[in-house]
C-alpha cells in the first residue's frame, strides 16, 4: 500500500469513529501504522477536575499517567505550551527552541523517560474559545521516531483531533453561568499572570484582604486547594482563556 493510500484508509477509519472506545481503537491503528508505541490525544485542562468532558485518550504506561493526571500536568506541560506557540509539529528534543526549560521542566522530562517514553511528536490543535490541545505520537528511548512516519503523524493527528472535538462536544447550556463572579474572576486572573496578592489590590482599586478572599472564594467553589489548579479549571471551562492570562509565554509559567 502506498503512502497516500495508506493516508486515505486511516482517514475514513476517523470518519468512521462513532463512540469514545472506536477513537481509542483507531488511534491505537494508526500509532502501529506509522511505527509508533503510544498515542495521546488530549486538551491542555486538569484532566481530573474537567472528567469525561475533556478530551484525553492515550495508551501511556499507567505510572506516567497516573503521575500526569495526579499533578495537573495538563495544565503546566512543557510539551503543551510549547504546542501553544506553533501549528505544526514538533519533535520534544527542539522544545527548547520553543519555549524556555526550567529545571522543572527538564525533570519532568526525564521522569517520562524513566516511565519508558523517549522522543514523541507532537501536533497542535488550538481552536479559539476552546481548551487547546494536541495529538501526540512517541516511543521509548530505545526506538528512535520514523522520520517518514512524521508527515502523516501531521495529517492525521490533525484529522483525529478535529473528529475527537465533535465526538466529545456537549451543548452548552443556554444562559449558563460561570462559578465565580466576575471579581473573583479578575482576581484568579491576575494571579495568573503572576501577579500577587498585593500586586492585584493596587490594579483592581481593593484591599489586600478582599483579593485574598475573592481567591480562596474562588477555590472552594472550584473544589481546589492550590491555585495553579484554580487556573486550571477556569482555562478548562471557558471562564479564562489562554489569551487572559498572557499566554503561555509568560515567565510565570515557567517558574
Amino acid at each position: 500500500m502506498s503512502m497516500l493510500q495508506n493516508a486515505m484508509h486511516l482517514l475514513e477509519c476517523i470518519n468512521r469513529v462513532k463512540t469514545h472506545d472506536d477513537m481509542a481503537s483507531v488511534m491505537r491503528l494508526i500509532a502501529e501504522q506509522l511505527g509508533f508505541q503510544y498515542f495521546a490525544l488530549t486538551q491542555h485542562v486538569d484532566v481530573i477536575a474537567a472528567g469525561a468532558s475533556a478530551i484525553h485518550i492515550h495508551n501511556y504506561p499507567a505510572r506516567w499517567a497516573d503521575f500526569y493526571a495526579e499533578n495537573a500536568l495538563g495544565v503546566t506541560d512543557p510539551v503543551h505550551r510549547a504546542s501553544h506557540l506553533t501549528s505544526l509539529g514538533f519533535r520534544w528534543s527542539k522544545i527548547s527552541a520553543l519555549i524556555p526549560l526550567t529545571s522543572g521542566d527538564r525533570r519532568q522530562l526525564v521522569r517520562g523517560r524513566q516511565a519508558g517514553i523517549g522522543d514523541g511528536f507532537t501536533i497542535p490543535s488550538n481552536v479559539g474559545g476552546e481548551a487547546p490541545g494536541s495529538c501526540t505520537f512517541a516511543n521509548s528511548a530505545d526506538r528512535p521516531l520514523r522520520e517518514d512516519g512524521l508527515v502523516l503523524a501531521q495529517l492525521l493527528g490533525n484529522y483525529a483531533f478535529d473528529a475527537a472535538r465533535q465526538l466529545w462536544a456537549v451543548p452548552k447550556r443556554q444562559g449558563a453561568a460561570t462559578l465565580i463572579t466576575d471579581r473573583q474572576r479578575d482576581c484568579v486572573q491576575w494571579a495568573a499572570r503572576g501577579k500577587s496578592d498585593w500586586e492585584t489590590s493596587q490594579i483592581l482599586g481593593i484591599s489586600k484582604e478582599t483579593v485574598t478572599s475573592h481567591i480562596k472564594e474562588a477555590c472552594a467553589r472550584y473544589q481546589v486547594n492550590k491555585r495553579i489548579l484554580l487556573v486550571g479549571r477556569t482555562l478548562g471551562d471557558g471562564t479564562l482563556t489562554i489569551s487572559d492570562i498572557g499566554g503561555w509565554r509568560h515567565p510565570h509559567f515557567w517558574e
